[in-house]
């Protein structure tokens, strides 16, 4: 009787999510897209009158002098730059507190999130804290707990996955109780965007697939949730189809360029679609595989997805069978039914063609109670997921990541 009423009032509130998430004024980032695009946003930066940026990467990406190209452009236009590169592969909320006193030290106006998810999402969370130093990283989590506009904040992704250049989203992880969790508000979503496929051409394979099944991810849990619309779910389509087509050539062929800017639009177009419809418990689980054991945020939700679309399958029949026609790889004539179970078949293969396990080999037993909690706390009520799990459900689906 509790959890039906309890499962009642998660819809409810879902439902109001949904209508809200149709009338709130969702920021559109510009687009500069292309083969060297990154040259072009310093340009930009200038007309706005900024002066000195805080260019926010790690040491990974400055040692192979990816930046290199926006740094000459910067200062062809005059503009000032200071560099904290400080950035964990799980960003922490000390690296935004140590981001913070860089761009405060070298009296900055503005910031560039250079890199991945974890870059961009630890550049978004340095302009929330500087624009609201009253309010800890702690108080952040959740929806809409950012108060004061962010200093003007720039993105240049480096992977094509986490679309974190288009979203409201931004994962952190507390160090100190190694929780990791997102902090969502329309404030985070950049000015401009930046899509450069030549700055994922050198992405090893194993970044490549783990941040493209990020992407897939998105548009998956976008389209089967809930709260879904016109216009996530074309946008998880087109998402859908473009990874569908590109992602395995990109992980074979890292030099092909039009794979690689096609994945980056499939990138921006999932996260487009799960910024308005949310995600659902891929990404409850993932980000806890993330907080406790680092396990980077792309490759558990490439592991975990089949075995969640398993659990959910017969509640989202409809929306798999849409995803798998928009992806290619079925036709009208054939059953919800055959389409669904297609659609994870495919996933599955995907997965093994591009040497992604089919477990967590962190994952400790004794954790699972843990994890499954941490899990649901995050998920509920906030995503709409197909079918909503119990405890008893979570552990069992999180026992089966095991080795």
């Amino acid at each position: 009787m509790i959890w039906t009423l309890k499962k009642r009032l998660y819809r409810t509130q879902q439902r109001v999510m949904k209508v809200a998430s149709m009338v709130l004024p969702f920021p559109v980032p510009v687009l500069l897209t292309g083969p060297g695009s990154v040259r072009k946003l310093a340009e930009n930066i200038k007309v706005r009158g900024l002066k000195n940026v805080l260019v926010v990467t790690d040491k990974v990406l400055m040692d192979l002098k990816l930046p290199e190209g926006l740094f000459d452009s910067l200062e062809e236009n005059g503009v000032k730059y200071s560099v904290y590169d400080d950035v964990e592969p799980n960003p922490t909320i000390e690296s935004v507190e140590n981001g913070k006193k860089v761009y405060q030290k070298n009296k900055c106006d503005g910031i560039i999130g250079f890199g991945g998810g974890s870059a961009i999402d630890c550049a978004k969370i340095i302009g929330a804290r500087l624009s609201n130093p009253f309010i800890s990283v702690k108080r952040m989590k959740g929806l809409f707990r950012v108060i004061l506009p962010i200093p003007p904040f720039f993105c240049v992704p480096t992977t094509a996955g986490t679309g974190s250049e288009t979203t409201v989203a931004a994962v952190i992880t507390d160090a100190a109780t190694h929780e990791k969790f997102a902090i969502n508000d329309l404030k985070l979503i950049p000015k401009i965007a930046v899509l450069d496929p030549e700055l994922m051409v050198g992405l090893p394979p194993h970044i490549t697939s783990t941040t493209g099944m990020d992407a897939l991810t998105h548009a998956v849990e976008a389209y089967i949730g809930l709260n879904g619309s016109k216009f996530t779910d074309e946008n998880a389509e087109n998402a859908t189809k473009l990874i569908f087509e590109n992602l395995e050539e990109a992980y074979q062929n890292g030099d092909n360029l039009e794979a690689r800017n096609n994945m980056a639009l499939a990138s921006f177009y999932a996260g487009a679609a799960f910024t308005r419809a949310y995600v659902g418990y891929v990404h409850a689980i993932a980000h806890n595989m993330g907080g406790l054991y680092g396990v980077p945020h792309g490759l558990a939700n490439a592991i975990i997805l089949p075995y969640v679309l398993e659990f959910c399958r017969e509640e989202a029949e409809k929306k798999l069978a849409g995803l798998a026609i928009a992806g290619g790889i079925g036709t009208k004539g054939e059953s919800e039914e055959e389409l669904s179970h297609q659609f994870i078949e495919k996933v599955k293969t995907m997965n093994i063609n591009m040497a992604i396990p089919t477990f967590i080999k962190e994952l400790r037993e004794e954790d699972i109670p843990l994890i499954a909690k941490r899990a649901l706390d995050e998920a509920h009520p906030d995503y709409p997921v197909p079918r909503i799990m119990t405890l008893a459900e979570c552990e069992e689906l999180v026992g089966e990541l095991m080795q």
